[in-house]
C-alpha cells in the first residue's frame, strides 16, 4: 500500500516526532510510505531521508499559503498516486486534504495534534484555518486521527465530524527510554552537583503554552521551602540568551539553582536523572510527549490537567489545575519529600503504565489499522 504523509512543516516538535517514530517501525512489507513537507525539510526530514523514505519539501513560508506551492502539491500527489494521504496538523489537513482530493486520491486522512487551539496563544490565521476544517471534516476526510480523548471532544464541540474520529495516543520507546542510575550521577557531575541533589525538569521547547513563566513561580515557591532542590530547563529556545528567562531567574531568585541547557540531543539521559518532571502548560497540548518518555524513565510526574496528562499520569503522579502554581510547587514538593521506597514504588507504576498503554510498537500497530481502514474507506467509493 502506498501511503503519501503530508505534514505542515519537519522541524524538530511533538507531532515531526510521532511522525518519525512510526516510520521508524511501519511495516515496509506492507506499506510503502512517502512524506511531503508543505514548508521545508528540516531536521526530521534528514532523519525520515536515512531511513531510506523519500521526502520532499514543498518549500511555502509558514503560515503563508502560496498558489504555487498548492498546485506543485497536486502535481506531486497525482505523480505518486497513492493508494491513502494522511495530512499531520491543521494547515496540511487543508491544504493536503483539498490537494489529494483534487488529485483524485480515494482516501484521505486527517490528523489532529492539538487540545485548544482557541486558548491566547494560537495564530489568528491558525484559528481560521482550524475553522474552515470543521466545516470541511465532512466532505474531505474519510477518517480523522486525533492523538488524545480530549483533542477528539474539543474538536467535535465546534464542528468536527465527530463520528469520523479515531483516538491513538502517541508511543514511546521504552528502551530508549528507561531507568538509568548512571545517568543520575552522569547529569549531577556535569552540572556540578552532588548525587543526593534533588533535581526538578522541564523539558521542551520555549513556546507561550509551555507556561515558562508559571513553571518559574513554582520553582519560586518551592525553592523556598526547599533550598536544595536544582531545576532543569532543555529545549529548543531554552538557553541564557533567552531574555525572558534570566529575567524570570532574577525575578524569581533561583538562578544559583537553574541550569539552562538549551537543546539537546541526549534527552532520554536527562529525563532519567530526574526526580520529579515538570509540566505546567496552560493550553494547547492534547498529548505531551514529555510525560510518557519522563514516565518511562521510571521519573514520577507533577502535571498540569490540560488535554491528556490526567490521563497519562494516571495514579503514578500528581495533577493540577492548570494556572495553579502553588498548587505545581505542592505537587513536585510531595513527590520529592516521599520515603526512598514510596518513590521508587512510584517510579516502577509510571514505568509500566508506558509500557502497558503506551509502547511505541503496540501504538504503530493501531496506525497501520488506521490505515487499513483508510483503505477500505477508498475501494468503496
Amino acid at each position: 500500500m502506498k501511503i503519501v504523509l503530508v505534514i505542515t512543516g519537519l522541524s524538530t516538535g511533538g507531532a515531526e516526532m510521532m511522525l518519525l517514530k512510526v516510520l521508524e517501525r511501519l511495516n515496509r512489507q506492507r506499506f510503502s510510505p512517502h512524506v511531503i513537507s508543505l514548508t521545508t525539510m528540516g531536521e526530521i526530514g534528514s532523519r525520515i531521508v536515512a531511513l531510506g523514505i523519500p521526502v520532499e519539501a514543498i518549500g511555502m513560508k509558514t503560515g503563508v499559503p502560496s498558489p504555487l506551492g498548492f498546485a506543485r502539491l497536486i502535481r506531486c500527489l497525482r505523480k505518486l498516486r497513492p493508494d491513502v494521504v494522511h495530512t499531520w496538523m491543521y494547515h496540511a489537513d487543508l491544504l493536503g486534504g483539498l490537494a489529494a482530493r483534487l488529485a483524485g486520491v480515494r482516501s484521505v486522512g486527517w490528523c489532529i495534534r492539538h487540545s485548544n487551539f482557541l486558548r491566547i496563544g494560537s495564530k489568528r490565521s491558525t484559528k481560521i484555518v482550524v475553522m474552515i476544517c470543521s466545516h470541511l471534516s465532512r466532505c474531505i476526510p474519510d477518517l480523522i486521527l486525533c492523538c488524545s480523548e480530549v483533542a477528539s471532544r474539543v474538536h467535535s464541540g465546534i464542528g468536527y465530524a465527530g463520528e469520523k474520529m479515531v483516538v491513538i495516543p502517541n508511543g514511546f520507546d521504552v528502551s530508549r527510554f528507561q531507568p538509568n542510575s548512571a545517568a543520575r550521577l552522569s547529569v549531577r557531575n556535569e552540572l556540578g552537583l552532588s548525587v543526593e541533589t534533588p533535581l526538578v525538569g522541564m523539558i521542551g521547547r520555549y513556546d507561550p503554552q509551555k507556561n515558562h513563566a508559571g513553571f518559574f513561580e513554582a520553582a519560586g515557591l518551592l525553592h523556598r521551602r526547599l533550598p536544595d532542590v536544582h531545576f532543569v530547563l532543555a529545549g529548543k529556545g531554552i538557553g541564557k540568551e533567552n531574555r525572558y528567562l534570566s529575567d524570570a531567574m532574577k525575578t524569581f531568585e533561583v538562578g544559583e539553582v537553574f541550569h539552562l541547557l538549551g537543546q539537546r540531543n541526549d534527552i532520554n539521559r536527562l529525563m532519567a536523572a530526574l526526580d520529579v518532571l515538570a509540566v505546567s502548560s496552560s493550553f494547547g497540548e492534547a498529548f505531551p510527549n514529555v510525560l510518557g518518555e519522563a514516565m518511562a524513565c521510571g521519573v514520577p510526574c507533577a502535571v498540569t490537567d490540560v488535554g491528556d496528562s490526567a490521563y497519562i499520569v494516571g495514579k503514578t503522579g500528581c495533577v493540577i489545575t492548570s494556572g495553579d502554581m502553588n498548587g505545581l510547587a505542592a505537587a513536585i514538593e510531595s513527590i520529592l519529600t516521599l520515603s526512598s521506597d514510596e518513590w521508587y514504588s512510584l517510579s516502577a507504576k509510571a514505568r509500566a503504565r508506558v509500557v502497558e498503554h503506551f509502547e511505541i510498537g503496540k501504538v504503530v500497530c493501531q496506525y497501520e489499522e488506521f490505515y487499513e481502514a483508510l483503505a477500505a474507506l477508498g475501494e468503496r467509493k
